[in-house]
């Protein structure tokens, strides 16, 4: 059917008196457009439709995915990110009809499958975290942060303790601080020994009854892990405050230790980093939150529990600090969520935190003959070179590096992070990448490096866009479609 008639046929379906056009399988009367639309509302000539073949259509847009960096596509090697493959068999699985044709509202008798998944979800993440509660709710790794520090709040409320003060390292994650302000808790830096690790003296200089949180990324934004964690928590809760992670790099340890047994009391989970989920458009979806055993009953409701008669949602829990989240949170990224964990096994769990750890030391090894990597000769699953030296001596900084490297076919590092590092160039590899990857990204970095100044300062020049103005463009975004 042309275009000209399928709008005419659209025309004459909409008109006063046409009576709806009855679905295969469906006994259900069908009412008169006019019963359901307003008058006003109804068109009095057809839409005007493009004339477009199916092959224009399908070009336009498989020519417009082709201007985009995505995993399928290009290596990341992101520092911080953790921007490893995301297997189809996990979408394809998520989406079967038993999970994609439920809705919240049927009745719990209805939903055993689901929420049985739920709760063996709950359980294997209090095992990987050594953590025995565990709530799914929140919707990203910083609205993971958000909800326990809440949890937290409530908590030393509950004691009749007001404790205002929240201790972050300078090798933190980034959204650390900002979690703990929207939290309402006042924030300290902590800073760090010249060789990246969390400076006990000055720890124990601002730990004190006003504490209530120390919150760490372990292993920590340079790629360190830091082996003085029991001492940590031993200082924090000496003076009653509790100890945080930020499981943002989970990756490097994931089967190798439980942050609960290196005396952790709380953590957030990022199913799009540790895995395997997609990151999605601004957001993952999901930061599930593990607790030691005394904040558990202020976690969010409701939570999954299992009962002599099968699994139910559990409302019942008088101190939690409420909801933060529709619904039971994010099935579609919990599902895959479980189907990584579950093809893998403790045993492949282990692997790919050994993997990722050997894939970043193989590409430090390689890299730091021609980049300066201020902390650490080894690391875990990421490191973080330095331009600062050849800033000053040819004026070529970590974005121009960065940006050369679309030309070469690599999405960009991330850079300026963490801040303790001047022109930081931060690499993580991921399990996932082969030898001749990350052989080829070596390549292309060494080839950057002897290139010229004048020709680094102009790239990308193989991309649609050169070099925009970041700032103006963020300030002033310009929201309108493109033509192709």
């Amino acid at each position: 059917m042309r275009n000209e008639q399928a709008g005419e046929l659209l025309f004459e379906l909409s008109r006063p008196g046409r009576r709806g056009v009855r679905l295969p399988a469906c006994d259900v009367p069908q009412r008169p457009l006019e019963e359901l639309l307003p008058p006003e509302q109804l068109a009095d000539q057809p839409p005007p439709l493009p004339e477009l073949s199916e092959p224009d259509v399908v070009r336009h847009y498989v020519n417009l995915s082709q201007l985009n960096m995505s995993v399928d596509t290009h290596f990341y090697p992101l520092g911080s990110c953790t921007m490893k493959y995301n297997p189809k068999r996990n979408d394809r699985l998520a989406g079967l009809p038993g999970f994609s044709d439920l809705h919240p509202y049927q009745p719990t008798e209805t939903l055993q499958g689901i929420l049985g998944l739920l709760y063996q979800a709950q359980q294997m993440l209090a095992e990987i975290a050594g953590l025995p509660a565990v709530s799914l709710q929140p919707a990203a790794g910083a609205h993971g942060e958000l909800t326990a520090l809440l949890v937290v709040a409530a908590y030393f409320r509950d004691l009749g303790q007001k404790r205002t003060k929240v201790l972050i390292p300078d090798v933190a994650h980034g959204t650390n601080p900002a979690s703990a302000a929207m939290a309402g808790f006042r924030i300290v830096p902590i800073p760090s020994t010249p060789q990246g690790l969390v400076d006990l003296d000055a720890l124990n200089k601002e730990v004190d009854q006003d504490t209530a949180v120390f919150m760490i990324t372990n292993p920590n934004t340079l790629g360190l892990f830091d082996p003085q964690m029991q001492r940590i928590g031993q200082m924090v809760h000496q003076a009653g405050a509790l100890v945080y992670l930020d499981g943002a790099n989970m990756n490097a340890i994931l089967g190798i230790c439980r942050p609960g047994d290196f005396g952790v009391d709380m953590m957030h989970f990022n199913p799009h980093k540790t895995f395997s989920t997609p990151h999605g458009a601004g957001g993952p979806g999901a930061g599930p939150i593990a607790v030691s055993e005394p904040l558990a009953p202020f976690l969010p409701v409701p939570m999954v529990i299992r009962t002599e008669t099968g699994y139910r949602l559990d409302y019942d829990r008088p101190k939690s600090i409420g909801r933060v989240r529709s619904f039971f949170g994010n099935t579609g990224i919990v599902l895959r969520m479980i189907c990584y964990i579950l093809t893998h096994g403790p045993e492949g769990l282990r692997q790919v935190a050994e993997q990722a750890v050997l894939n970043a030391n193989y590409l430090l090894a390689r890299l730091k003959g021609l980049l300066p990597v201020p902390y650490g000769n080894r690391c875990m699953h990421e490191f973080v070179a330095s331009a600062a030296r050849l800033r000053a001596e040819r004026g070529i900084s970590a974005m121009e590096i960065a940006k050369r490297l679309l030309d070469y076919g690599f999405h960009a590092p991330t850079v300026y992070f963490p801040l303790v590092v001047k022109e930081a160039l931060m690499i993580e590899p991921t399990e996932t990448e082969s030898k001749a990857t990350l052989d080829a990204f070596a390549e292309a970095i060494e080839r950057i490096l002897k290139e010229s100044a004048d020709l680094l300062q102009q790239a990308p020049h193989r991309t649609p866009i050169s070099r925009p103005d970041e700032v103006q463009a963020a300030r002033q975004p310009i929201l309108r479609w493109y033509p192709s």
